[in-house]
């Protein structure tokens, strides 16, 4: 299986969902595109989309993620996760629209991270994201208040995943805390439970020459299994020094016992495409192809990590298949549009890539912005029509952009 059409993948009832034509309103931010869009079926639509991109030049900064479709990713002037492109947005100040192709907390960190002379679009106010959304600002609030009643909040350092909202991130910053991304989530990790007990008031971090505290705990929102499996993969603690959070429970559903034990406090929420994968499908695939190198994202469960041969973010994913051998085989769990782009990328060099479940596994939202939202966007940015800018208030993007730059500060 060297290419995207013999990648095996078999839609399921939840396809149109998947793909994004569909609504799911508990987990996106919107569902309705002001505007009149092009036809999908329009032929004219990459030259459409070519001629407004050159009429705006260096006006306009395209991003996209990995997780977008190939007709968007066509246009992009960059492409990366998500912080990456937050930081490529910023180190180019000259840029008066930065179009962002992924989904809204990027947009949102783009804006944090870009000059007030810049404006951040999303194509789609829809392209939300289901894990960000599993945490809102009142739910985070009202743990922390379980936290102080239970006595542990002052030795408890909040540590956020950058797939979080701008509103959990100036949560994030305010207590202390630091953002991270799936690649340096070890380093943050090992930077909170340096911290010792928390000082006395918010958005002050600990002294430098802290030495640490045993007794220090950590809320990791809002991804549970990254949390988990960097704390029990590279920290060496075990599944019981972890807890989860469930904010639709009294309490979290833990005892004030179980908050005082635990070292990771976990929050209730994961990724709607990596929390697909299962142990079944590691254990399917590697019946199917022998010989196979399961790869795969650290948000899947522990489960499918524990089972897998390797694990890392996008980037190492990427960069994995790149160093791989020719006429090797790969099984990749994360989504679905990456995983087919790298397949079709490296069949020339014999590299065998397929997709580690056999179902369809979209991220639904992402595949939101196609090419006629992106044409869209461009021919109004291009006719003076700023439409879907994302922006955040100065004092969430203020204590925000304290926990970001703990993030950019850690060694």
């Amino acid at each position: 299986m060297t290419t995207a059409q013999t990648l095996d993948v078999q839609p399921t009832p939840l396809a149109l969902l998947l793909l994004g034509r569909e609504a799911d309103p508990r987990s996106e931010r919107g569902v309705e595109c002001p505007g009149d869009l092009p036809a999908a079926s329009d032929p004219d639509l990459v030259a459409r989309a070519r001629a407004a991109k050159e009429k705006l030049g260096d006006r306009v900064f395209v991003l996209g993620h990995h997780y977008q479709r190939d007709e968007v990713i066509e246009f992009a002037d960059v492409t990366g996760d998500s912080f990456k492109l937050a930081r490529d947005a910023a180190a180019r100040p000259d840029a008066e629209f930065i179009v962002f192709c992924g989904v809204h907390f990027m947009a949102e960190s783009a804006d944090i991270l870009t000059g007030d002379n810049q404006q951040v679009i999303l194509p789609d106010l829809a392209a939300g994201c289901s894990m960000a959304d599993m945490a809102t600002a009142e739910q985070v609030a009202e743990c922390w208040d379980v936290l102080t009643e239970a006595g542990v909040a002052e030795a408890t350092v909040p540590v956020s995943y950058m797939n979080s909202s701008a509103d959990i991130k100036a949560f994030t910053g305010k207590h202390g805390g630091t953002i991270c991304t799936s690649s340096n989530a070890k380093r943050a990790l090992e930077w909170a439970f340096a911290q010792g007990d928390r000082p006395a008031s918010p958005g002050s971090p600990a002294s430098p020459g802290s030495t640490g505290s045993t007794d220090t705990k950590v809320l990791f929102l809002p991804d549970q299994h990254l949390g988990r499996n960097t704390a029990v993969r590279e920290l060496g603690m075990t599944l019981e020094d972890c807890v989860l959070y469930n904010p639709h429970k009294p309490n979290g559903g833990l005892t004030v016992e179980e908050l005082r034990a635990a070292k990771m406090i976990l929050w209730r929420g994961h990724c709607s495409v990596h929390g697909r994968f299962s142990l079944e499908s590691v254990r399917d695939v590697r019946e199917r192809i022998p010989g196979v190198n399961v790869l795969v994202h650290p948000e899947c469960k522990h489960e499918v990590v524990a089972a897998a041969d390797y694990v890392g973010s996008t980037e190492h994913i990427i960069k994995t298949l790149e160093a791989a051998p020719a006429g090797s085989k790969w099984a990749i769990g994360t989504e679905l549009n990456l995983v087919r782009r790298l397949a079709n990328r490296f069949a020339d060099e014999g590299k065998e890539i397929t997709f580690l479940d056999k179902t369809v596994c979209f991220c639904s939202t992402m595949n939101r912005i196609d090419l006629p939202h992106l044409v869209w966007t461009l021919e109004s940015l291009a006719n003076g029509t700023v439409i879907n800018r994302i922006e955040v208030d100065r004092e969430t993007e203020s204590f925000a952009k304290l926990a970001l730059e703990r993030m950019l500060s850690l060694p």
